[in-house]
């Protein structure tokens, strides 16, 4: 019923004031989102391809987790989706449960008010040790927002070289099998083995649900035209796969940024109609950070607190949301 009447309330906006595209939020344009085949399409059955930014593990830079941050990265990033990284380890939601899921919270509560998108993330390298722990995550987050479609489920950041038949395809069936006791339409995107890289082992035994996506990761000072064949032979076995996660630099967050082998990554995505976030909106002192320390935790950023690849991603995200939001 909750999500019945959202659904109604945008629609009524949207005829009352007589938007045009570019009036519109994503979730306004887009509405409900589904995989059919492999794209990702919105609630008239059109492929659609959502781009954002990521956030920082949350228990280590969570400043930028609130409202303001979150319309910036909207209004002048033209983000339409953001992505909450909310550690498990490491002094994260495995030992701070409260704390970690009032930020997962109150990017989940921007969003819907601000009609973005918003990928939860169970941001963490050893999930299947977490599995309890991440039953009652996704239960309780599925329990209070599954009716609206803003919410994505991510529920497995990077394995490790783990089993995708033995360890991550268990693991995810338990954790979506309690996401849709209570969401039973929402996007649900499973880690793949290898930091998120090997899709083609998920494409020879996928999952029995209509609307999961399966992730791929890549830093383009690393990962080159072999990942990309990787990924391709995924796709012709009918793999959806979202790149809930990718950076400029080396894997490690260090080195320059590639711009001419992330173009040659967006093309490739573009083709695809692959979705994407960027890591990350952080203050690290690292080439990935797309903010220099100190930057404000609220937005409004000026340009000299922007580095080399947040400028370079978010004149990408301008130019990708203003080819769709004419």
């Amino acid at each position: 019923m909750k999500h019945l009447l959202y659904t109604l309330a945008l629609t009524v906006i949207f005829i009352i004031s007589s938007c045009t595209d570019k009036d519109q939020t994503p979730v306004e344009k887009f509405g409900q989102l589904k995989i059919e085949g492999t794209n990702i399409t919105d609630q008239k059955s059109k492929a659609v391809q959502i781009t954002g930014m990521s956030l920082f593990w949350s228990q280590w830079i969570g400043q930028y987790y609130n409202y303001d941050c979150i319309k910036w990265l909207r209004d002048d990033w033209k983000c339409m989706v953001v992505r909450a990284a909310i550690a498990v380890d490491h002094g994260g939601y495995a030992e701070n449960p409260e704390r970690e899921m009032s930020r997962a919270k109150k990017v989940i509560d921007a969003a819907i008010d601000l009609g973005v998108y918003v990928i939860v993330d169970f941001h963490s390298h050893h999930a299947e040790d977490y599995q309890d722990e991440a039953k009652t995550f996704f239960s309780e987050l599925a329990s209070e927002y599954g009716d609206y479609p803003n919410i994505i489920y991510e529920i497995y950041n990077e394995p490790l070289n783990v089993s995708w038949n033995d360890v991550l395809k268990p693991y995810s069936e338990t954790i979506i099998a309690e996401i849709r006791k209570h969401d039973p339409n929402n996007i649900i995107v499973c880690g793949t083995p290898r930091w998120s890289q090997q899709v083609d082992e998920a494409a020879l035994n996928p999952i029995d649900d209509d609307n999961v996506a399966y992730t791929l990761h890549f830093y383009a000072g690393t990962h080159d035209e072999e990942l990309m064949q990787v990924a391709n032979n995924a796709i012709k076995k009918g793999l959806c796969i979202f790149v809930t996660e990718y950076g400029t630099t080396n894997a490690n967050g260090g080195g320059p940024v590639f711009k001419e082998e992330t173009k040659k990554w967006y093309n490739w995505m573009d083709k695809h109609q692959i979705s994407h976030c960027n890591w990350s909106i952080a203050d690290k002192n690292e080439s990935s950070a797309a903010l220099v320390e100190g930057a404000s935790a609220n937005g409004s950023w000026k340009e000299d607190e922007i580095k080399t690849s947040g400028k370079f991603v978010r004149e990408e995200l301008r130019k990708k949301h203003s080819a769709i939001f004419k």
